[in-house]
């Protein structure tokens, strides 16, 4: 069984066991959030749940491993000629969640054999 859930505007493919890097949400490690954009499910009968856009009633929860930042990158702007030199870094603050389980709730949306 897997969903596609939208958090921080993207969307994931998640399983349950999965471990997936999303855009920082607030929570201390430890703490089980719930995505409730549910998107799709597709269950191991083989039946597809597609939302328009969103399944009513589905959801998703995970477990905050950790907040962390991910590897430096570094911004370098230049303009050759007109003595123009400009450097920084950037550190993007990420959450990293495993995914629990993984409701259908009531389904509203159409269901399609896939």
């Amino acid at each position: 069984m897997y969903a596609v859930i939208e958090t921080g505007g993207k969307q994931y493919k998640v399983s349950t066991g999965d471990v997936i890097w999303t855009e920082k949400i607030n929570g201390e490690p430890g703490t089980t959030v719930k995505f409730d954009k549910v998107l799709l499910i597709h269950d191991n009968d083989g039946q597809t749940i597609i939302g328009k856009p969103y399944i009513e009633g589905a959801s998703v929860s995970a477990d905050i491993i950790k907040q962390g930042k991910a590897p430096k990158i570094v911004v370098f702007k230049y303009r050759h000629k007109s003595n123009y030199r400009r450097k920084y870094g950037h550190r993007q603050p990420y959450t990293s969640l495993k995914i629990g389980a993984i409701s259908t709730g009531t389904p509203s949306a159409s269901t399609e054999a896939g």
